[in-house]
């Protein structure tokens, strides 16, 4: 499946923002655009912004696979990504993490069996006075979460 046009005219803008010989400039916005449209960045997708944009395949699928932000494979519903750097660690992100995993009944990097829940170990959000910190499908932070927070985040998400 192809991006929409909506999504090339929104990734025109952000190409617009720079010279014509630096378009790869570009790349972190496109995907985020493709991503939003999608719900993850296929290969084939990836390689679709790699000829609009003019990259080598391979230079668009590295800033993809590098950064936690983007969706490699198909998500739940809800990415709930914990920041595990050590300020959070230091606030209590792994209990939270054994909680949340207890909880889902899944590890880091699987999804739910009925697809509502993806969690993810993430890097810094730079949020570290408000540790530990989730975020939700990558716009929505969560600060000085515990699992009891966990629990009404959760409930919370079920019903949305």
């Amino acid at each position: 499946m192809s991006l929409s046009p909506e999504a090339f005219k929104k990734i025109d803008r952000e190409l617009s923002k720079f010279p014509p010989d630096q378009r790869q400039s570009a790349v972190m916005a496109a995907l985020t655009i493709a991503q939003t449209e999608m719900g993850w960045l296929s290969n084939e997708t990836m390689q679709e912004l790699a000829t609009y944009i003019g990259m080598p395949p391979i230079a668009v699928y590295e800033v993809a696979s590098f950064y936690t932000m983007y969706n490699l494979k198909p998500m739940g519903k809800f990415k709930l990504t914990l920041c595990t750097n050590l300020p959070c660690q230091l606030q209590g992100a792994m209990n939270c993490a054994e909680h949340a995993k207890k909880t889902l009944g899944i590890e880091f990097g699987d999804t739910t069996a009925d697809g509502m829940f993806t969690l993810k170990e993430g890097e810094c959000f730079g949020a570290c006075g408000d540790a530990p910190v989730f975020t939700v499908n990558n716009h929505d932070i969560r600060a000085k979460i515990t699992p009891d927070q966990f629990d009404v985040l959760i409930a919370d998400l079920k019903k949305a």
